[in-house]
């Protein structure tokens, strides 16, 4: 029955104005949503078939219908990508797929698209990227946080995620003894010492107690307002003042040693550790406050810059004329060298960067694999395979000294230097040429599209000539421009992203396959299952030539267990087997053309990777936009996203697609969406009844 209503009429059940107050989700579950999963998907997930443990028809009531957001999320990621119903199956239409996605939003979800939810904050400490950035823009100390701190635990993908960036004992003892050795070595305390020492005490020490008094407010209050990010709350300067005094007083140091030691206290304060935020009064019938204008302040710096918000932001929260000035700040924010931070900080570990310095290479290993081989060298790895695998004690004393000459002759062949060597200057270059791709795109207001595939790229003398690019000098990577026919351009063929998804003796299709459906398209496959065998055992049979990847991720697929996900992966990621596990083109693997054509889920077919880079340009340009707002989101907000924040990624991407995919709609997109604007009004409390509550409890 339900497979007969009309498309006209299920297009006008869900209300287009998306507001979820106006909605009778369950009802309109049954009315409009059914009768398209019944015509498009019951054959997989209903009808009494279960696939993937997922069935639409066995909801035992209208509350369970609306419960389960995660896989209602799950449904609208899959239907956006194309991924479901599969392809050669008949799909629903455009308008059916929205009806859907919708439904989903607004009614399971209940998000009010012109009020949505800013979602939970979690109290974020700084990271050891921004403790150092903080620390240099506060006290122009370099102190080594990489070397004296341990490592931040990641989450989401990113090392700035509130929910697990704890304190543990171990770090909160480092952290008193940085802050003891940063202000020592920032704070000079004998006078006469020159500009260091007028930068902190620029007049003479008053001779009358309270006159010293009234000094150490002065040189405090300005110190800790801009450590907290924040004018300091009197009481708070009472205590800081009365520390300094106790030590200069009757601990028998100078004026300058007191000041400093109350100088240690604001470093190991909470509220210099920890990005404190609070909410405006809520004006109106809103339901979601924004943040002040001081936690603006300190969100755009820790976003753009990964340091705390200089004189400028601080001076306009003050006067609470952030938000009317935020494009002209947010531009001169952008031009600013300390905007590098975002683009390091977020390739480093969206595109691996930080990874590509230390992972382990075997370049001979990976040469090897390209070698043209005699038929006597095959005929010799034929034997060799068969005596190692040979049991130990059935070998006879002939075979043991075949075997032991084998081993010395491949050892030999081995030992040899190798043609290119993955050294650290060729590693450095290598994310360099990933960061200025992408800053030379976010920055410069260019087409995001260009991450995916582009006519240039940045390459020094040394980067170059492992590219097989000519005419390119010098050790300064600067901007060039790539021939028509290059397989260069976009970051998937950049040697830090093939470099980062190989295995150390050879390429990884499943790595760069599956790097590819997370990174670029938003499609995480999950983890293998437990104790599956190693991929090369799947061709441990076949004796009579060295099998390619391609063919041993095929027999490898023939495993039920492995073959919905490989399915996915694998044509992506095989579709740049020209690349080696170096990030050099070739044309052969063991003799044997190296054939990179696939046949994508949604159907799409290519024969090398710049035709399968024009298709996700082409076709999947916005799953793309959607990916890399999520991620860079995540990044700015410090935490993961939830079901609630679907509509500000959809209202960020079609933002993005009617610039024409320009980068700054991307970042003045997140800039000024309610995530980043607003918060949740509880357990959040306006700034004056925070510091009341807290300014006599700690620093």
């Amino acid at each position: 029955m339900w497979k007969q209503v009309p498309a006209c009429f299920l297009a006008g059940v869900i209300p287009l104005t998306g507001i979820g107050t106006t909605l009778r989700p369950a009802t309109d579950f049954h009315r409009a949503i059914r009768p398209i999963l019944e015509t498009y998907c019951f054959d997989c997930h209903g009808d009494g078939a279960r696939k993937g443990n997922v069935a639409f028809d066995e909801f035992k009531s209208d509350q369970a219908v609306l419960a389960d957001r995660q896989l209602w999320l799950k449904a609208l990621g899959m239907l956006r990508a194309g991924l479901m119903p599969p392809a050669r199956k008949p799909r629903p239409s455009v308008a059916q797929r929205e009806q859907i996605a919708r439904w989903i939003k607004y009614g399971v979800f209940g998000i009010d698209s012109r009020n949505p939810d800013p979602g939970r904050v979690t109290l974020r400490r700084l990271n050891r990227v921004e403790y150092h950035n903080t620390i240099r823009d506060l006290l122009g100390v370099d102190y080594d946080t990489q070397g004296e701190f341990p490592p931040d635990d990641t989450g989401f993908g990113f090392d700035n995620i509130g929910d697990v960036l704890t304190l543990p004992p171990m770090l909160l003892e480092k952290y008193l003894g940085a802050a003891a050795q940063i202000i020592s070595q920032a704070v000079a305390v004998e006078a006469g010492a020159g500009a260091d020492y007028k930068r902190f005490f620029p007049r003479a020490i008053p001779a009358d107690a309270e006159g010293r008094r009234e000094y150490a407010r002065q040189v405090l209050g300005k110190f800790a307002g801009r450590a907290f990010r924040r004018p300091v709350d009197q009481t708070t300067l009472e205590r800081l003042v009365g520390l300094a005094e106790q030590s200069y007083t009757e601990g028998g140091e100078g004026f300058e040693s007191g000041i400093s030691h109350a100088m240690v206290a604001v470093l190991t304060s909470p509220r210099f550790l920890f990005r404190e935020e609070f909410a405006q009064p809520l004006a109106g019938k809103g339901r979601f406050p924004f943040i002040d204008e001081y936690s603006l302040a300190s969100r755009l710096s820790y976003f753009l810059w990964s340091s705390m918000p200089d004189d400028e932001l601080l001076g306009l929260a003050g006067q609470g004329k952030l938000r009317k000035n935020l494009s002209v700040q947010v531009g001169r924010m952008l031009r600013d060298r300390r905007a590098d931070a975002l683009v390091n900080n977020f390739t480093g570990q969206w595109l691996r960067g930080r990874d590509i310095e230390s992972i382990p290479i075997e370049e001979r290993f990976v040469l090897a694999r390209e070698e043209k081989r005699s038929s006597e060298f095959e005929s010799a790895r034929k034997r060799f395979r068969q005596l190692r695998d040979k049991p130990e004690a059935e070998l006879t004393p002939a075979e043991r000294e075949e075997l032991t000459k084998f081993r010395a002759k491949f050892r030999q062949r081995l030992d040899r230097p190798a043609r290119v060597e993955l050294n650290g200057a060729l590693r450095r270059a290598m994310r360099r040429e990933t960061e200025k791709v992408f800053g030379y795109v976010l920055q410069g207001d260019r087409s995001l599209l260009d991450l995916l595939d582009s006519d240039y790229t940045f390459l020094n003398e040394r980067l170059a000539k492992l590219y097989g690019i000519t005419n390119v000098f010098g050790n300064e990577l600067r901007l060039v421009e790539l021939a028509p026919d290059s397989p260069r351009g976009g970051v998937i063929t950049e040697g830090t992203v093939l470099v980062a998804t190989s295995n150390p003796t050879r390429t990884s299709p499943v790595k760069r396959g599956a790097f590819i459906l997370d990174s670029i398209l938003g499609m995480p496959v999950p983890p293998p299952p437990p104790n599956l065998p190693p991929l090369e055992d799947a061709a441990k049979n076949l004796t009579n030539h060295a099998p390619s990847l391609r063919e041993t991720l095929a027999m490898h697929r023939e495993n039920p267990m492995c073959s919905s996900c490989h399915n996915r992966m694998d044509p992506l990621g095989l579709a740049f087997e020209n690349f080696n596990a170096l990030g050099m083109w070739r044309t052969t693997e063991f003799s044997q053309m190296i054939d990179p054509k696939g046949r994508l889920l949604t159907g799409e077919e290519f024969s090398n990777p710049k035709e399968l880079k024009r298709i996700l340009v082409t076709n999947h340009s916005r799953e793309f936009y959607r990916t890399l707002t999520e991620k860079l989101l995540v990044y700015a907000l410090g935490r993961g996203l939830e079901y609630s924040d679907v509509e500000t990624v959809d209202q960020i991407v079609a933002r993005i697609e009617k610039s024409g995919g320009r980068s700054f709609a991307l970042l003045y997109g997140i800039i000024e969406s309610a995530p980043f604007q607003k918060t949740r009004t509880p357990p959040m409390l306006t700034a004056t009844a925070v510091r009341a509550e807290t300014s006599d409890k700690h620093l």
